[in-house]
């Protein structure tokens, strides 16, 4: 028996309570619609979009798609390319001027802890990507809070600073994991930016809210979320946050639809890259064609695309960002900073 458990989302000028089962177009409906803005607020985004560009730092070899194909054991034994493609996504973000936040893998960050602390010195924002890249709905509670209790604590060592942020591996928080929303708000973070409000066969909240919101659990814990990016595009629900969408679809279809989220909507969209996405001579793995093609496809393609999306859109951290949306506070990170 599927019960609807209410949940309440802070949207800048809105608090609604709405139905678990059907927060997205309740929440969506009236956020998208600048009419219920505060003029505030849409002077605000009218004024330079306050985008999140972010990076999911992980090496190939850690995709859920190729799971079955590749087990942990042989990690270490993999030649590793996460390194110097990060270094090549920090020389572009250079050329550009442009900061983003780096959800960063525990597994990574204890091999790698130089590639953290580089990324942080460029003035990027570290955040947590969990441990082990395993899927939230796959764990126990008490697992995922030793793992990403690891991962955090690990990040923060390394850059002497509070990690706010949080990101699911394969955007594992779905409604069977909501539960982990509470765990995160227990660990000290701020936001989480997990969810991906359409459907799919290994993640994705269908109904969820499209846009940033501050939501209050069921046992009446509250957490920022920023949801990954959706357009509309005649009356569907179209995924254009980054990522394999980002090589699969049409350039100018994610340009239209991201374009569509700021212009139209005055809405921010956050959009997601992972450093092997650029690099088309990683080695190759044996793996379903569906895996294969979700994988592999366009890879030559995907830095040419993200030199373009950089040139046509305003971006910055996801902290940042929210911070400009009045979601987050000067208090949220000082107080988490001193707790630490």
């Amino acid at each position: 028996m599927r019960i609807a458990l209410p949940l309440k989302f802070r949207l800048p000028g809105n608090v609604l309570d709405v139905p678990h089962e059907s927060t997205v177009y309740a929440v969506a409906g009236q956020a998208s619609n600048h009419n219920h803005m505060s003029s505030e607020l849409s002077s605000e985004l009218n004024g330079g979009m306050p985008n999140a560009l972010t990076v999911d730092v992980e090496d190939y070899f850690h995709v859920s798609a190729l799971a079955p194909s590749i087990s942990p054991e042989s990690w270490t034994s993999r030649e590793s390319r996460v390194v110097r493609n990060t270094e090549k996504l920090l020389a572009i973000f250079d050329q550009f001027d442009v900061r983003g936040t780096f959800f960063v893998l525990g597994w990574v960050a204890e091999r790698y802890p130089q590639l953290i602390r580089d990324i942080a010195a460029d003035g990027h924002e570290i955040a947590c990507h969990g441990f082990s890249h395993r899927l939230v709905y796959e764990q126990s509670p008490q697992e995922f809070r030793e793992e990403t209790l690891r991962s955090k604590n690990f990040l923060e060592d390394i850059t002497g600073t509070a990690v706010l942020g949080y990101r699911a591996a394969s955007y594992s928080i779905v409604r069977k994991s909501l539960w982990a929303l509470d765990i995160l708000e227990e660990l000290g973070f701020a936001y989480d930016s997990s969810i991906f409000p359409v459907r799919h066969d290994r993640y994705g909240i269908a109904d969820a809210a499209r846009v940033p919101h501050r939501l209050f659990t069921a046992n009446g814990r509250s957490i920022v979320e920023w949801p990954l990016a959706t357009a509309r595009i005649l009356g569907f629900r179209v995924p254009v946050a980054g990522g394999g969408y980002f090589r699969l679809l049409p350039y100018w279809l994610t340009h239209r639809g991201l374009a569509s989220v700021n212009q139209r909507e005055l809405q921010p969209f956050i959009f997601y890259l992972h450093p092997w996405e650029i690099d088309p001579t990683q080695p190759r793995v044996q793996a379903s064609w569906l895996s294969q093609f979700r994988h592999y496809t366009n890879l030559g393609k995907c830095e040419e695309r993200l030199r373009r999306l950089l040139g046509d859109f305003q971006f910055g951290t996801a902290r940042d960002g929210l911070l400009r949306l009045g979601l987050l506070s000067g208090m949220d990170t000082t107080e988490l900073y001193v707790n630490k």
